[in-house]
């Protein structure tokens, strides 16, 4: 069913070799404190930490540093950000990294001013935010979140094992992105890949929901291809700059609104997945690329036609002389391989799943549909069919 909608993304993407240049004239926009948030050492490693901090300064600006933040940032994290935030007077947070980075920035912006809990209040309730907001850009050094467009922040509370993402309204979205494929270049091809298969999985969650023809099916459709494609070239020459550029273009479009516009998602293989890392750390695009033909090989007996469809157009099977089933199933065979080809995760052992969280991992998620319903005894079931 085709639904009603209004779009909005009001976030500027300055893409190219040459985008860093646009930083001095964007952050002029903003008052004079920047908080200039990051992960661990990598940006300083090559150099971009000192390209940026000395564009920033030219411009007259004062920079505070917050630096590592984890592959799943905390809301402990979070909560000392929005301290410093408060401490110095923010006016705009440079978030530069992948997405827990531009996610962990998003969550200070809401939380800074919060006079309540953040985490109750945004992640449990999902409440729309009330309070001022700081602003958020981003320098993307990482594909897959498509964080640097959207207004989505997945937060982890470790004390009580929760993972939990909420989508923002726009005024939390990045007011501007920079989208340099070659930052993304010392990214380790374990961290490569992972990225990829977030980016693939965001368009499969939407592609995979509703019965109805849309609009979206069709870009989804051209990105998955895209992804298929580019994945081994960037994997046999990690600076193929036409290679990253389509990765990192289309991880953006994956997620930045314009997808799924027009239709349902329920988001059920995300929502596994968060409770996978809450319980391991592991990487977010590697535990989804261990569940995710599992959860499809059940689901695809609830609505046949879309993983027909799915796999004729994106990974081209030949459907002469087979049945609908074993035109789908075959589909998801061809989403097995390229998994294993690419080097992503093709079991939950890998990421240090043991048998006995099984069940509390499956317990703590979501429960949610794809065609069919799941609940708690389906997600475990094919939490052990991924084992």
């Amino acid at each position: 069913m085709f639904k009603d909608f209004t779009f909005s993304n009001p976030t500027v993407i300055h893409f190219g070799r040459n985008s860093l240049d646009c930083l001095k004239e964007e952050v002029k926009k903003y008052g004079n404190n920047i908080l200039l948030a990051y992960g661990k050492a990598s940006i300083k490693k090559i150099g971009l930490y000192d390209k940026i901090v000395t564009i920033l300064k030219e411009a007259g600006k004062t920079v505070y540093d917050f630096e590592g933040i984890m592959p799943n940032p905390t809301l402990e994290k979070m909560l000392l950000g929005a301290k410093m935030v408060r401490e110095h007077n923010i006016d705009l947070i440079l978030a530069v990294g992948g997405g827990s980075v531009i996610d962990c920035a998003k969550a200070i912006s809401v939380s800074a001013y919060c006079e309540e809990d953040p985490f109750e209040k945004y992640w449990i309730r999902c409440e729309e935010v009330s309070n001022k907001i700081v602003p958020v850009a981003s320098i993307l050094t990482m594909c897959g979140t498509g964080s640097e467009m959207n207004g989505g922040s997945v937060i982890t509370d470790t004390s009580r094992k929760i993972k939990k993402g909420h989508v923002f309204q726009p005024s939390v979205y990045p007011k501007f992105s920079i989208l340099n494929p070659e930052f993304t270049y010392s990214v380790s091809e374990y961290q490569m890949v992972s990225g990829i298969f977030d980016a693939f999985s965001h368009l499969m969650e939407q592609y995979f929901s509703d019965k109805g023809d849309s609009v979206t099916d069709y870009i989804s459709e051209g990105l998955m291809r895209s992804l298929v494609v580019n994945c081994p070239k960037a994997l046999v020459n990690r600076e193929d700059y036409e290679a990253r550029s389509n990765i990192m273009w289309a991880s953006c479009v994956a997620l930045n609104t314009l997808e799924g516009v027009d239709k349902s998602a329920d988001w059920i293989v995300h929502s596994i997945e968060h409770q996978i890392s809450a319980f391991t750390d592991c990487a977010h695009g590697m535990g989804l690329a261990a569940i995710s033909v599992p959860i499809y090989r059940k689901a695809m007996k609830g609505y046949l036609p879309k993983f027909v469809r799915f796999a004729t157009e994106v990974f081209k099977v030949d459907p002469t002389g087979l049945n609908d089933e074993e035109i789908a199933s075959k589909g998801l065979d061809c989403l097995a391989q390229f998994i294993k080809d690419n080097k992503m995760c093709t079991s939950l052992r890998e990421l240090g799943v043991t048998k006995d969280m099984l069940k509390d991992i499956a317990y703590s998620s979501d429960t949610g549909s794809c065609y069919i319903e799941f609940d708690h005894e389906d997600i475990l079931e094919v939490l052990k069919a991924a084992y």
